[in-house]
C-alpha cells in the first residue's frame, strides 16, 4: 500500500526526472549534430528529413539519457528533502534511510525494465533507419549554390561560371559554361546574360542565354589537328538544360544494413553468435580436413609404431652427402635454403633415432623433397586463409558479444547510477541545478569513460566482452554502497564546514605540540 510518504518523495522526484530527461537528450541529441554538421549543412534538406533524423537520433540516445536523467534527479530530489529540513524531519521520526529510498527503487527498477525493453525492441530498429537515413544524406551531393566569379563543377560534366547575379537570383551576366565531351577540346559557351532557374520539379537547371557564342571541335581527340573541325556558333538566345538527378537524396534499401549488431535483438543476437561459433567449428575442421592428405604423418599420432633397431644403429648421414652435384645447389640459393633449414630440423643423433636419410633413398631424395616442399607450402597458404578466415569470425564474435551484453549493462546502469544518486543528495543537501549537476556531470563522466573505455578494450580483444561492458558497473557499484553506509550513518563527507573544523583541530594540534618542544628545548 503506498503511503503519504511514497507519494510525497515520488511526487518530488517526477519533475526534476522529466526536466533533467529532456535536458539530457536534447544535449545528446546536438552532441550527434555537432559531430556530422559537416555532413548535413548546404545538402537543402527539406523539414521531413530533418525531422526523421531528429527522431531517429533522439531514439538511439534514450538508452544513453535514462541513466544521466536518474542520477541527476535522484540528487536534485533528495537534496530538495535535505535542503528544505524534510529528511531531517523523516529521519527523527525512526524511518531508515532505505525506507524513503524504497519507493524511488522501485521506480528506478521499472525504468530499468522499460530501458532494456526499449533497448531491445526499438533501438534496432531505430539504427536501422538512422544508418540508412544517415548514408544518404552523406553522398548526396551540396544543394546547388552557384556565387558570382566562381567556377562551380557540382554538375557533372559542367563547369560554369558567372559574372554577376541580380537580386532576383535568377537574372545572370557574363556566363561561361565548359561542357565536358569526348572530343580535342570541351565545348566553350559565352553569353552577355541570361537567366537561370531550376524546373519545377528540380530536375532540371535551365539556361536562357542571349547574346553569346558556342565553339565547338568535333573530331577525334588522339588524331592529329588537320582531321578536327572548328565550329563557331553565334546566338541571339540560347536554351540549355543540365540535369540536377545527382542533387537529389536517393533513399536506400533498409536492408543493407540490417546484418550490423547493432541492428538485432537479443534473440537475434543468440542466434548470430550461434552461427558464429559454428563458423569456428566449420573453419578448424575444413582446416584438418586440407592438411590431412599434405602430413602423411598425421595418421600416425595415436599408433605404437616403432623404429627398428637396425635403423638407429646406422650411422648418421648429411643431404650433401647424397647429392654428389654441386650445380643443383649452386644453381637455386632458395634450394640451398630450405636444405639447410631442413637438416638443422633434421639433425638427430644416430643414438636418439634414425635420420631421415637412413630410411629414404639415395635415388628418390631429391624428389621427396621438392614434393615435402610443395606440400608445405600449401599447408601454409591452407594455415594463413584459415588464420584470416578465423580472425574475420572472432572479430565478429567480439562485435555481436559487445551489442548482447550493452542491451543489459546500459538498462542496469539506471540502477546502479541511482544508488550512486540518491545518498549522495542526502549527504550534500543541496537542491536546484547548482551542486547537482556538478556531481551528476562528475559521476557521468567517470561512467562514460569507463563504458568507453571497456568497449574498446573488448573490440580490441584486450579483456573478453563481459568484463569490457560491465566494467562501469564492477567500478561504480561499490561507491555506490559506499555512499550509502554514508548517508545512513548522517555522514559529513560533503560537508565543507566539517573539513574546515578538522583542518582547525589539527592546526591547533599542532601549535601545542609546537609549544611543548619550545618548551622542553628551554627547559634542557
Amino acid at each position: 500500500m503506498i503511503k503519504k510518504l511514497d507519494k510525497l518523495i515520488i511526487k518530488a522526484f517526477v519533475g526534476p526526472f522529466i526536466a533533467t530527461f529532456l535536458i539530457s537528450l536534447f544535449v545528446l541529441v546536438m552532441q550527434f549534430f555537432w559531430l556530422y554538421i559537416d555532413d548535413l549543412v548546404g545538402k537543402g534538406l527539406d523539414v521531413i528529413t530533418i525531422l526523421k533524423l531528429i527522431g531517429y537520433v533522439a531514439a538511439t540516445a534514450i538508452p544513453l539519457a535514462l541513466p544521466l536523467s536518474l542520477l541527476l534527479s535522484s540528487i536534485m530530489t533528495f537534496g530538495n528533502l535535505g535542503e528544505s529540513f524534510e529528511l531531517v524531519a523523516i529521519k527523527s521520526a525512526g524511518i531508515p534511510l532505505i525506507r524513503f529510498m524504497m519507493p524511488l527503487l522501485i521506480v528506478a527498477v521499472f525504468i530499468s525494465g522499460l530501458a532494456f525493453l526499449f533497448a531491445n525492441n526499438i533501438i534496432p530498429v531505430a539504427n536501422l533507419k538512422l544508418n540508412a537515413l544517415k548514408y544518404d544524406i552523406i553522398v548526396t551531393k551540396p544543394a546547388l549554390d552557384i556565387k558570382e566569379g566562381v567556377f562551380y563543377d557540382k554538375i557533372e560534366g559542367y563547369v560554369i561560371k558567372v559574372g554577376k547575379k541580380e537580386k532576383d537570383d535568377s537574372t545572370i551576366r557574363n556566363v561561361v559554361i565548359y561542357e565536358k565531351t569526348f572530343g580535342p577540346q570541351d565545348n566553350f559557351l559565352v553569353a552577355k546574360s541570361g537567366v537561370m532557374k531550376v524546373t519545377p520539379d528540380k530536375r532540371f537547371l535551365e539556361f536562357t542565354l542571349r547574346d553569346g557564342w558556342n565553339y565547338q571541335e568535333n573530331g577525334n581527340r588522339y588524331s592529329s589537328g588537320a582531321n578536327s573541325d572548328f565550329i563557331r556558333l553565334g546566338f541571339k538566345e540560347y536554351k540549355k538544360d543540365m540535369d540536377l538527378s545527382g542533387f537529389q537524396m536517393s533513399r536506400t534499401q533498409d536492408s543493407l544494413f540490417r546484418w550490423d549488431p547493432k541492428m538485432l535483438t537479443v534473440h537475434q543476437l543468440n542466434l548470430s553468435i550461434d552461427s558464429i561459433n559454428s563458423l569456428k567449428v566449420a573453419n578448424r575442421t575444413r582446416l584438418q580436413s586440407q592438411l590431412q592428405p599434405l602430413l602423411y604423418f598425421y595418421k600416425y599420432k595415436d599408433s605404437t609404431w616403432a623404429i627398428p633397431d637396425t635403423l638407429k644403429k646406422k650411422p648418421h648421414k648429411t643431404i650433401f652427402d647424397i647429392i654428389p652435384d654441386p650445380e643443383i645447389l649452386s644453381n637455386n640459393k632458395h634450394f640451398i635454403s630450405n636444405l639447410n633449414s631442413i637438416e638443422s630440423f633434421t639433425n638427430i643423433t644416430a643414438n636418439d633415432s634414425p635420420s631421415i636419410y637412413d630410411i629414404i633413398p639415395d635415388a628418390e631424395m631429391l624428389s621427396n623433397y621438392e614434393r615435402s616442399l610443395t606440400n608445405l607450402n600449401s599447408v601454409k597458404s591452407f594455415i594463413d586463409l584459415a588464420a584470416n578466415e578465423s580472425g574475420t569470425i572472432e572479430d565478429n564474435l567480439r562485435k555481436n558479444d559487445i551489442e548482447w551484453h550493452r542491451k543489459f549493462s546500459l538498462s542496469f546502469a539506471c540502477l546502479v547510477l541511482f544508488m550512486i544518486g540518491a545518498p549522495l543528495g542526502s549527504i550534500i543537501r543541496k537542491g536546484g541545478l547548482g551542486s547537482p549537476l556538478v556531481f551528476a556531470v562528475v559521476f557521468f563522466v567517470i561512467f562514460h569513460l569507463l563504458d568507453t573505455f571497456g568497449e574498446k578494450f573488448a573490440r580490441q580483444g584486450l579483456s573478453t566482452p563481459f568484463a569490457g561492458m560491465w566494467l562501469s558497473t564492477f567500478v561504480l557499484v561499490p561507491i555506490g554502497f559506499f555512499l550509502t553506509s554514508k548517508a545512513m550513518r548522517d555522514s559529513q563527507l560533503f560537508n565543507k564546514e566539517f573539513y574546515f573544523r578538522t583542518f582547525k583541530q589539527l592546526k591547533s594540534i599542532a601549535g601545542f605540540r609546537n609549544k611543548s618542544t619550545d618548551a622542553n628545548t628551554e627547559s634542557g
